[in-house]
């Protein structure tokens, strides 16, 4: 059992939102292994009470508070410094103190980082692993793309120097992760000549939590035909989508299927998503359980525009046992049979005819709901992909260990 520092932006739980999902169940498989140091940032008041829950899977925690108005005044620092904005965003002297105090008090054999801000509390005698995720940097440059000057400049800005920054840290690590085989390539592609050791740990999904169950009642109105999009709100790309979608390709779905009706269940909608709400469009904001959206939804959709690695709320959709319709980015992603588990669509006119198909023949429909259930059931278990770190962990915890005894002796 090694005694490991665990380095999270954003508080492990609820599993609500997409890193959440991921840094919980890393939590979970290093806590069930080792003794673990986590320190780590709440950023929404919601989550203060689920503190105690994360305690107890720590043998000693730190929580930050984080501001993000404030948070985003400190990072325009960045620009006197040169440096991302991301980082003095994720800058905090209580945290980087206790850090410091810890290295004092324990002798710790790693640290684990999740997300790359957080390599900057990493002690430098520690072996060092990285969970990137995705390549963050080049979703500020896609960013840049889609709006325009002063913020296209700023994002872009922020990309350059934000994948620098990844590449010192991939650089000093022992090893880093991303959540896809095509992050890992890309990553490869942006940092031409380093040598540093990159691997892919894939998302899983908790298939016995997202499960149908007969006791669960549906949440819509007779007579309706739900389709629904579920994610976090505030975050951009899910803004985006919903916003796109909903006048992109709903009119022309509720021509064919009047009772139709577009669910987008998540937490904190931005103004922009709140002014969707329609007699065709529903925005629950925090629901208690998405799985009753999902378990009744005629057919889940996720037309992602902007959107990086494997997206957790399709293989929640998948082990729903309900019919995902995704952008071709998204499902390119995932290991799935497209057409038979998973469903592809590029354009509008995709979107219209792929889910106008499910509406039309509901058996099919089950079908793939079932194929796309079986699929994440033999392909995406958390503890099968996790494991991919271990002994990474095992060889970087013997290391200081063995320079130790041959210092010794």
């Amino acid at each position: 059992m090694a005694k490991l520092l665990y380095l999270v932006h954003r508080l492990p739980y609820p599993p609500n939102k997409g890193d959440k999902v991921r840094s919980y169940h890393l939590l979970k498989h290093l806590a069930a292994r080792h003794e673990v140091y986590l320190a780590t940032f709440v950023d929404d008041p919601e989550d203060e009470a689920y503190i105690p829950v994360v305690r107890q899977l720590c043998t000693e925690l730190h929580v930050a508070r984080l501001h993000p108005g404030s948070a985003k005044l400190a990072s325009l620092r960045g620009l006197l410094s040169g440096e991302a904005l991301t980082l003095p965003y994720y800058r905090d002297a209580g945290l980087g103190a206790w850090v410091q105090d810890l290295t004092r008090r324990q002798a710790l054999d790693a640290v684990v980082v999740f997300s790359s801000s957080m390599a900057q509390y990493a002690p430098h005698a520690l072996p060092m692993l990285v969970d990137f995720v995705d390549v963050d940097s080049a979703k500020w440059t896609d960013y840049a793309q889609a709006h325009a000057w002063p913020m296209s400049w700023l994002y872009r800005r922020e990309g350059r120097r934000l994948l620098d920054f990844e590449a010192r840290v991939a650089a000093r690590a022992a090893c880093s992760f991303f959540v896809t085989d095509r992050e890992v390539a890309l990553f490869r592609q942006l940092t031409p000549g380093s040598e540093s050791r990159i691997e892919a740990l894939c998302n899983g999904v908790d298939a016995e939590f997202f499960s149908p169950s007969d006791e669960r009642a549906s949440p819509y109105a007779a007579g309706e035909l739900p389709l629904v999009f579920t994610g976090a709100m505030d975050y951009w790309p899910n803004a985006d989508a919903v916003g796109w979608f909903a006048a992109e390709v709903l009119p022309a779905l509720r021509l064919r299927w009047p009772a139709l009706k577009f669910y987008i269940v998540g937490r904190s909608p931005t103004p922009a998503v709140q002014a969707l709400a329609s007699e065709a469009v529903v925005v629950t904001g925090t629901v208690a359980d998405v799985r009753p959206y999902l378990q009744h939804a005629a057919a889940v959709v996720a037309p992602l525009r902007l959107a990086r690695g494997i997206q957790n709320k399709i293989l929640e959709a998948m082990a729903m046992a309900r019919p995902v319709v995704a952008a071709q980015t998204c499902v390119a992603a995932i290991t799935a049979e497209a057409g038979s588990e998973l469903l592809a669509a590029e354009d509008a006119a995709d979107y219209v005819r792929q889910v106008d198909a499910l509406l039309s023949e509901p058996d099919r429909a089950e079908r793939v709901g079932r194929a796309g259930r079986d699929c994440v059931i033999k392909r995406y278990s958390w503890s099968a992909h996790l494991s991919g770190i271990d002994h990474h962990l095992a060889r970087s915890c013997a290391a200081p260990r063995l320079a130790l005894q041959a210092e010794a002796a």
